[in-house]
């Protein structure tokens, strides 16, 4: 079994494989977005995301694009929001998203969306499965193979590796506002 970090890319033509890909790899309103979980029914496609960027224009995007069903936003703040949106699938998705849905593989979140208009996010699973996975994934996406390793290599692992206490300054940090953009706190208070 082996962890791998991938990245993808459609180098532009992001909604050839649909309109919502497009939207989140490439829309100047949003500065920052993860796809916090997902859930790949076949015919649909719920995701929850997390964004910074300006939630009005996203929204009047999004309300244009005939393959949303359905979505949900809530801001977090002046310039961030979650939404859930789940989608009709196109079959460019389905192809995208078959090979992970259907055998023993896991994908790691988040899945972050890069300014680049690329995609990064980890797999988990039989080794076999992520090179098919690898190999079936449809044109015009590219995948760059970012790393390999075992488990010990996800996010989750590094969070068990600290101490209570670096927890414990974390947990007060984000409490206290210190990762907040502005920062409402600093390493006095």
């Amino acid at each position: 079994m082996k962890h791998v970090r991938v990245r993808i890319t459609a180098h532009g033509r992001e909604g050839e494989i649909h309109p919502m890909y497009d939207l989140w790899a490439n829309a100047p309103f949003v500065d920052r977005a993860v796809a916090l979980q997902w859930n790949f029914t076949g015919d649909a496609l719920g995701i929850l995301h997390y964004a910074v960027g300006d939630a009005d224009a996203f929204e009047a995007a999004v309300a244009d694009v005939p393959e949303v069903l359905d979505y949900d936003l809530v801001r977090d703040g002046v310039d961030a929001f979650y939404v859930y949106v789940r989608d009709d699938t196109t079959d460019a998705l389905g192809e995208l998203f078959d090979p992970v849905t259907q055998g023993g593989l896991v994908v790691i979140p988040p899945i972050r969306y890069r300014e680049d208009g690329s995609v990064a996010f980890s797999i988990f699973g039989p080794d076999a499965e992520i090179q098919a996975a690898i190999e079936a994934v449809p044109d015009p996406i590219d995948v760059t193979v970012g790393g390999i390793g075992g488990l010990r290599a996800t996010a989750p692992a590094v969070e068990t590796r600290l101490s209570e206490r670096q927890r414990e300054a974390i947990r007060t940090a984000i409490e206290l506002g210190y990762y907040e953009v502005p920062r409402e706190a600093d390493h006095r208070r």
